[in-house]
């Protein structure tokens, strides 16, 4: 594991059996780029990483 997977691994431990929305997820992503506007780049590449299908090249 990455020193960098650690708030992953205590994502997964603590929530990991909720289900949760997209629509909530994004919410929760904008409101954290509210609160932290300095990652509003890497949180959008992610957005975006994230709504795209697995084959899409671009």
């Amino acid at each position: 594991m990455y020193d960098t997977d650690r708030g992953i691994e205590e994502l997964d431990r603590r929530r990991g059996d909720e289900t949760v929305t997209l629509a909530w997820l994004a919410e929760e992503l904008r409101t954290f780029v509210d609160l932290h506007p300095e990652f509003e780049t890497p949180v959008d590449r992610l957005a975006t990483w994230l709504a795209r299908p697995e084959d899409d090249d671009e």
